[in-house]
């Protein structure tokens, strides 16, 4: 009884983190940003949602998933555009979910997604001097070094913040309907407005709208 539970159990988890591959897909056709060459969308949200409620392993899986369906269908960075969204999904992820795996709590989830913005942004800035000057035209280290401060950092930070700040805020609500659902284990506890659940979600509003302002008005990016 308790293999075919044990089975049921995996499948499942394989069934919704397909769910959320495919939703993390999807939101590439639903909102974007684009400033200069580069593009924001919430895939790596979605993904971290999956990875906080799954473990980091399955962030990886899905970030890897996700990239390789962006790669074959809509890219129009080559290879470049797969290692790049890999690699910043993929540290996002697992470092919001690697530190939060070790206690489950909020104060745990919020440092956990403020070491993953740090983390993630320090990464990229790894692999934009490393790839990005074989993608650029006539592209040298140098260059990319000249639009680290401009561009390259102030990008990447502000996407990491806007993701960590929508994994605030839909974080809660999509664990609670899973339970419901039976999808996870736990009790079936409410989603209230507490006071704490209320400062977590008018900071997290309040941190997305503030990225949106960076990304149009500072970075004169578009939708």
């Amino acid at each position: 009884m308790s293999k075919s539970v044990s089975r049921r159990e995996k499948l499942l988890r394989m069934a919704v983190v397909a769910v959320f591959c495919a939703m993390a897909y999807a939101c590439q056709f639903v909102f974007r940003i684009h400033v200069s060459f580069l593009t924001f969308d919430a895939k790596d949200a979605v993904m971290a949602i999956g990875a906080m409620i799954f473990g980091p392993i399955w962030g990886v899986v899905m970030a890897l998933i996700v990239s390789l369906l962006e790669f074959v269908s809509i890219s129009g960075t080559g290879v470049y555009g797969l290692i790049m969204n890999f690699a910043s999904s993929a540290s996002f992820c697992a470092i919001c979910a690697g530190v939060y795996a070790r206690k489950r709590t909020m104060t745990r989830a919020m440092l956990g997604l403020a070491t993953a913005v740090l983390g993630t942004t320090a990464i990229m800035m790894v692999m934009n001097l490393l790839v990005t000057p074989y993608y650029m035209t006539g592209g040298s280290v140098d260059a990319v070094v000249a639009i680290i401060p401009t561009l390259l950092l102030p990008f990447n930070l502000t996407k990491t913040l806007m993701n960590a700040a929508l994994v605030l805020v839909l974080y809660k609500p999509v664990s609670v309907s899973l339970k419901k659902a039976r999808i996870l284990k736990g009790g079936p506890d409410n989603f209230t407005f507490d006071k704490k659940t209320l400062a977590v979600l008018v900071g997290g509003l309040a941190l997305i709208a503030l990225c949106v302002v960076i990304f149009l008005v500072v970075l004169h990016g578009s939708v």
